[in-house]
């Protein structure tokens, strides 16, 4: 569970590296708590530089957000355990999410990580297709 306040590593290929959560979305129980796949208002704390002499093919044109940018995220690790239906609990070694742009699509084209199973039962395949590894 991700609390306000809490940071997350950003695990897409947006040119964010670190976010602050400060509004967890349409959440009814866990009282402003994030749970994986649920959706969360972050800003963006570090991000990766952006190149002066930007070209065609530069990676700074990868660059899609900045240092103060307000933008939603999903949740795809936790610290905080989680329980799957068959008993196992599942936990992170950090926090992590990735960037949705206005229209609720990955701002990204790949996902750096590994990422947990209960993002397709929430209706985020897609992240589950693009990360190298499901857990």
């Amino acid at each position: 569970m991700l609390g306000l306040k809490a940071t997350m590593s950003i695990i897409d290929n947006s040119g964010a590296t670190l976010a602050q959560v400060v509004h967890v979305l349409k959440t009814k129980v866990g009282h402003g708590h994030g749970r994986i796949g649920d959706e969360v208002v972050v800003v963006i704390k570090k991000a990766r530089p952006i190149a002066a002499n930007v070209g065609a093919n530069s990676l700074a044109a990868a660059n899609k957000v900045r240092k103060g940018d307000v933008r939603r995220a999903i949740i795809v690790r936790t610290k905080k355990e989680t329980r799957r239906p068959d008993g196992r609990y599942i936990r992170f070694d950090d926090n992590a999410g990735v960037l949705l742009n206005n229209k609720r699509e990955l701002l990204g084209t790949r996902v750096n990580g590994v990422v947990a199973a209960e993002l397709r039962q929430k209706g985020w395949s897609r992240i589950c297709s693009l990360a190298p590894k499901v857990a």
